[in-house]
């Protein structure tokens, strides 16, 4: 092979490997609330998840088109390829760091922002499509404000709902209800989550001249399917027990209410072709259910940590990445 066919196999295989990594990653979100309130054990629990994960991701592209054109233009870098692996090796380190912490942070923030920030490296400022980049940063930042307020308000409906009926009665039927909804959030999770690796290496094949145009290869989508449900099946625990544990004690139905909003919530993102951060909606409904729930019951300063690693994980990726571009364009 080439030079040119060997950095597109290494794109590949990196962008194969921040899938297998945004699926333990994220995992803990789309099951963490199911396996803390018993409605699954840990093991069905990744089982179904990993299942549905990878029915979701082979189901839909849309927002692959969108992080592999919206953000920089392919057809334009100068250095291309070279910006690809930067943005890769990024968003694997940040998404490892925060993982080994146990903090759920976004792998789609990590990703978008390292992207950014290699292209700004590449091209200066006119390296970024800032109507793209904005429509995307606005659908980030306002899904997970919009998956609180819905959270709040099935949580209040249900709690009034069920207010008068039996606890063991509630919490059966919640915890049945749970398999139903994790099922439909892993799903969700799959459909968008899967398409940002899709892109990415779509991104690249037209950055290296092997397709003129941003439609997902089959292959493409049948390897980032298949490293998403695989990394799924490994698990993060570390994150389950933050998001299960540390924000507020859940209950069935709690859980189900969380899980329902979260999975409205991106599944609604991937019909409008936006990348969604999994990890922010689904957090920001525990905290929206938490709050209906009982305000004083949510664990408000390990939330202020979960938000802060929201903020800064955009900047610390775009850095991450300009500087690691800055050491690769040395071999140009």
């Amino acid at each position: 092979m080439d030079q040119l066919t060997w950095i597109v196999a290494i794109i590949v295989v990196l962008a194969l490997g921040f899938d297998f990594i945004n699926g333990f990653h994220d995992t803990a979100n789309a099951i963490a609330t199911s396996v803390s309130t018993r409605a699954l054990s840990p093991r069905v629990a990744i089982i179904l998840a990993s299942v549905m994960n990878l029915v979701g991701a082979l189901l839909y592209t849309g927002v692959a088109k969108t992080i592999g054109g919206d953000i920089t233009d392919p057809f334009k870098l100068t250095h291309g390829l070279t910006v690809v692996v930067a943005t890769l090796i990024a968003a694997i380190l940040w998404n490892l760091v925060t993982w080994w912490q146990g903090i759920p942070s976004s792998s789609s923030h990590a990703l978008i922002g390292a992207l950014a920030g290699a292209a700004i490296a590449s091209e200066g400022w006119d390296g970024i499509n800032y109507g793209g980049f904005g429509t995307i940063v606005l659908g980030l930042v306002l899904s997970p404000i919009v998956a609180f307020i819905v959270g709040y308000i099935i949580m209040f409906l249900l709690k009034h709902l069920f207010a008068n009926a039996s606890p063991r009665f509630v919490n059966k039927g919640f915890r049945t209800g749970q398999i139903f909804t994790a099922a439909l959030q892993s799903f969700s999770h799959g459909t968008n989550d899967a398409q940002k690796a899709m892109g990415i290496i779509t991104l690249a094949l037209v950055a290296a001249g092997f397709q003129s145009h941003l439609d997902v290869p089959l292959w493409v989508k049948i390897s980032a399917a298949l490293a998403m449900a695989l990394g799924t099946s490994v698990g993060g625990w570390k994150i389950i027990k933050t998001m299960g544990t540390k924000i507020f004690k859940i209950e069935p139905i709690n859980g189900f209410s969380a899980d329902l909003t979260s999975a409205a919530i991106i599944f609604s993102a991937t019909l409008t072709h936006l990348p969604a951060s999994t990890t922010h909606v689904i957090t920001s409904a525990i905290l929206g259910v938490g709050s209906a729930k009982r305000f004083s019951s949510v664990r408000w300063n390990t939330a202020g940590r979960i938000v802060v690693a929201w903020v800064v994980t955009i900047p610390i990726a775009a850095v991450i990445a300009a500087v690691v571009y800055g050491v690769l364009s040395i071999f140009h």
